[in-house]
This record gives C-alpha cells, sequence and structure tokens, in this order.
C-alpha cells in the first residue's frame, strides 16, 4: 500500500453492533472503538465549524489551520456532513464533541447542527462570547450541554489589546456568561491564556469573578503555546505557577484526560492546561480534530497528515477516512511513549 494511504488498521466496528434509540437519537452498543497505533482510543472530536472570527486575538493559533479568514464562508462544511461525521464516528464509540472556530456562534446554523447531532455524552463549545447572551437558551435547547468561553481579562482596556475587540465588548462577553449559566450550559469553563507581564497578575480577580457563580463556573488556566516566537516575552514561568497553585489548594484532583491536575482554591476550582513540552498530554490524547473546511486532522500541530472528508459522499466512505486519521496519529511529545 502506497505511503499516502498506509495499512489501516484501526478496528471496524462489529458487525454485530446493536442500536439503542432515545429521543429520536441513534446510540451504539458492542462497537470495536478506533485506536490509533499507539494504543491510545479516540473518544472525542473537536470539530471547528468556520475559521471566521469576529476577534484577533494575539495569541491565535488558529485550531492548527493554515490561516485564518474573517469573512468568507464559501469552504465550510454544510450541517449535513459533520453531522454524518459525528454519527460515523459515535458508532465507533466516539462519545464526546467539542465545537470551535474560529468563532462557531458566527455560523446562523449551529443550532440545526446541534439538532442533529446522535446522542453522546457531551456536547460543548468554545466561544470568545460576544454572541452567546443572544443565544445561549436556544443553543441549548437544541443540544449544547456545556460551554468554554475565552475570557484573558476583566479590565477593559487589557481585554481589548488582547483580542483587538472594540470597546464595549467586554461587557457583552460578561452578559454571555450570565446567560450562559441561567441557561444550563454549566459549567462554564472560562480559558484565561496567561500573558507574562499583561494578564498573569488577574488570576485572583478572574477567582473573585466566578466564586458568587457557586461552582457553575471554573477557571482555566492556560499556558500559551510558543509556537510564535514573537510571543516568547509572553510565556510564564509555568512550574512556579503550579507550586504556587499547589500550595494554596485545599484539595488537588487530577483530570484523566491530559493528566491535568484542578486545585480547589478558596471555594472556587481552577484548572492549570499545559500542552506545550507535555508527553502526559500527548500520551492521554483521545481526540480526532476536524477542520472547518472538511479535513480530518489527527494532530492540534501536524498539517502533513490531514485526510480530506469534504467529498465524502457517504458514511461507508466517512468509516474509511476515520479510520486512515487513526492510523495516522501520533503523539508530537513522545519520550514517555512506547511503541510497543
Amino acid at each position: 500500500m502506497s505511503e499516502d494511504r498506509p495499512e489501516l488498521n484501526a478496528q471496524k466496528t462489529s458487525s454485530g453492533a446493536t442500536k439503542k434509540t432515545g429521543a429520536g437519537k441513534d446510540t451504539f452498543e458492542n462497537v470495536l472503538p478506533l485506536v490509533d497505533p499507539y494504543g491510545r482510543k479516540v473518544t472525542g472530536l473537536r470539530v471547528s465549524i468556520t475559521e471566521r472570527c469576529n476577534l484577533t486575538c494575539m495569541y491565535c493559533h488558529h485550531e492548527g489551520a493554515e490561516g485564518c479568514t474573517r469573512g468568507s464562508s464559501e469552504k465550510e462544511m454544510p450541517p449535513e456532513l459533520i453531522c454524518s461525521i459525528v454519527h460515523t464516528a459515535a458508532k465507533f464509540g466516539v462519545r464526546k464533541v467539542k465545537f470551535s472556530g474560529g468563532e462557531p456562534l458566527l455560523r446562523k446554523d449551529f443550532e440545526e447542527i446541534l439538532a442533529c447531532l446522535p446522542s453522546l455524552k457531551e456536547v460543548s463549545a468554545t466561544t470568545n462570547g460576544i454572541l452567546l447572551a443572544k443565544r445561549a437558551k436556544t443553543l441549548k435547547a437544541a443540544g449544547l450541554d456545556r460551554v468554554n468561553v475565552s475570557l484573558d481579562s476583566l479590565v477593559p482596556e487589557r481585554y481589548e489589546a488582547i483580542t483587538g475587540a472594540p470597546p464595549g465588548t467586554l461587557e457583552k462577553v460578561l452578559q454571555g456568561i450570565d446567560r450562559a449559566v441561567e441557561a444550563g450550559l454549566t459549567p462554564v469553563k472560562l480559558n484565561m491564556v496567561l500573558l507574562r507581564g499583561v494578564n498573569d497578575d488577574e488570576i485572583d480577580s478572574m477567582m473573585d469573578f466566578i466564586r458568587p457563580y457557586g461552582g457553575q463556573v471554573i477557571l482555566q488556566l492556560i499556558e500559551l503555546m510558543d509556537i510564535d516566537p514573537e510571543l516568547a516575552p509572553y510565556m510564564i514561568d509555568s512550574e512556579s505557577l503550579k507550586k504556587t497553585l499547589a500550595k494554596r489548594a485545599k484539595e488537588v484532583r487530577v483530570r484523566h484526560l491530559h493528566h491535568r491536575k484542578k486545585y480547589m482554591i478558596d471555594g472556587v476550582e481552577v484548572e492549570f492546561v499545559q500542552p506545550m513540552d507535555n508527553s502526559e498530554f500527548c500520551a492521554n490524547c483521545s481526540r480526532l480534530r476536524v477542520t472547518a473546511d472538511g479535513k480530518l486532522k489527527p494532530c492540534l500541530l501536524v498539517n502533513d497528515n490531514l485526510v480530506d472528508a469534504m467529498g465524502a459522499g457517504d458514511q461507508e466512505e466517512i468509516e474509511e477516512l476515520l479510520r486512515l486519521a487513526v492510523n495516522r496519529r501520533k503523539p508530537y511529545y513522545r519520550k514517555e511513549i512506547s511503541v510497543d
């Protein structure tokens, strides 16, 4: 078989798979999962549904896409293809889907996409929150379970400098968080990318901000990905931060996914996300990504192994493409991962 299409060793669904139907959506039992050559099961999808965005954040990595546009929607996947990919992945045991962008709420048909999904353990979305206040209820009604909201500063001038947003935008985001909590899109996770000398002095302010929500809002501190040399001056001392969080925490828990630590500090939950130079992050990765233009993407940081699914004609073809993409998965950081 050619190098472009290596042998597909990920397992196919059992011919004896049974299907259960509930609330008009299909779920599957007794299926064999998609497993990559390193033994990692794929149980989640991260689906970018648009590259369009209404912000220009200084650190944006565009979900690994080659570029980002603020205008065109011509190359975006139609709802039918998105739903077909998710339905097919669910047959292999995928139980969690996270939608992202760009900014996913720029898709006016997002509710339509949500409504056609199969029954899953969790359907979430990452948003900048600007458009969330007006759509929180309809998104929840369509099947969205919870949201991550990007919020890097509570200081309007800082927020605008980081995101390129016009004055008044931060207030819309804060309103969006309120409406998301009211609609039950919880727990809402606030994604705060830490930037040395810019917002790293706001961690306590963020904790104070989420405390009144009584556990319905969680703070995720995110290490800046140093994939752009120009951002190097903004990298924080991650090891020092982790020691400080651990010292302050009443309790420290460890998430299985990516082996992340969660710190319980003064009545709030704080999680530190450290994807760079983190072999544990890669060793526990259970996600396959889908780009806005319909390509299956085995790894966020790799662009030479994508599988194009935009022209897939039916679910059988999508099954084959999913197996191919999973077979191309390999950890970006591998020093502690056995290949036996």
